[in-house]
């Protein structure tokens, strides 16, 4: 019998799988409705750590011409002035021998120090000029005097005495009109402060409405997907306000960051000028250019009130876009 075989049947060989189309990078599975790693991202990021930084050192100057302020207000407050002028047929020495007796005697002055006549002149130094020959002039003569700090001192009384025992002659000087100015100067100071950065967080919020409106343009199929899956307004709403809240958090992080070590250094490198004579000058003028921990939470503050307008505003944004 004849071996007959049959010829093999081969497989129809099976064609490779058509391949999937390849769908946008926010349709895709687990991926955000906002991506945060987009070159806008990174920009928005970097425009709130930019304004973040300014408006924290508005703050920080503003904190330090405030506090200064204050500081030479308790100076200047710890002090008062007895002026002697000089007049025809009396004898200044015994005239200022006379105030500062009176001085010493009233209640809550802790002390008294005569300005001598050299002294006095050298006040008026830096109107007049140094080198001129000032012993012809009527130079008045000075009594400062220190008030005490656990009692307050009976400045009318000084005064009326003053009058009565030196007519014509002594006057006394409570420096109010100088406390005034200060306080009006720190004023003034904190206003400008709190206006720059009221209008740093405005443009702040505007830079978020144009980055908002521009992420709702780029991902308008997957707002029109889950409208038509269900998803209301709101929920669109919460999703771009979390992922602009962590732009903000990142940008307002970075750029108070950077507000706490300039700050720091400032105060590092006010250290070291202090301990030359031009260092005390600057620090007589304007401080000691150092924040305390007011400063350093205020800076941290407005980080957080930077990422909170951030979210803030994009989700306003969405909603108005949204309608």
């Amino acid at each position: 019998m004849s071996d007959v075989r049959s010829p093999a049947r081969t497989a129809p060989a099976k064609a490779p799988p058509a391949p999937e189309p390849s769908l946008p990078a926010n349709l895709r599975r687990n991926a955000p409705l906002v991506p945060t790693d987009s070159a806008a991202s990174r920009a928005l990021a970097a425009v709130i750590a930019i304004l973040t930084f300014l408006a924290a050192l508005c703050a920080g100057a503003a904190e330090i011409a405030v506090s200064s302020a204050g500081q030479w207000q308790g100076s200047v407050a710890q002090e008062v002035t007895v002026q002697i002028r000089p007049s025809a047929g009396r004898d200044i020495e015994a005239d200022v021998k006379r105030a500062e007796s009176l001085a010493k005697d009233t209640p809550g002055i802790a002390g008294a120090r005569i300005f001598s006549k050299a002294e006095s002149e050298r006040l008026l130094e830096p109107w007049l000029g140094s080198g001129l020959d000032l012993s012809d002039l009527p130079v008045p003569r000075l009594i400062a005097l220190t008030l005490a700090r656990d009692r307050n001192p009976d400045l009318p009384a000084l005064r009326a005495a003053l009058v009565e025992a030196l007519p014509g002659v002594a006057s006394l000087d409570d420096h109010a009109l100088w406390l005034q100015r200060l306080s009006t100067m720190a004023n003034t100071f904190a206003g400008i402060g709190i206006g720059i950065v009221l209008l740093v967080l405005f443009a702040t919020g505007l830079a978020v409405v144009f980055a908002t409106r521009g992420a709702m343009a780029g991902n308008r199929e997957v707002v029109e997907v889950l409208h038509f899956v269900g998803a209301d307004d709101d929920y669109i709403a919460k999703a771009f306000q979390s992922r602009f809240f962590r732009l903000g958090l990142r940008g307002g992080a970075l750029g108070a960051g950077a507000a706490l070590v300039t700050c720091a250094l400032a105060g590092l490198l006010a250290r070291m000028w202090r301990s030359g004579p031009a260092g005390e000058e600057i620090e007589a003028l304007f401080g000691t250019f150092q924040i305390g921990w007011q400063g350093y939470a205020m800076i941290v503050l407005i980080g957080v009130i930077a990422s909170l307008v951030t979210a803030a505003v994009s989700r306003f944004t969405v909603r108005r876009f949204l309608r």
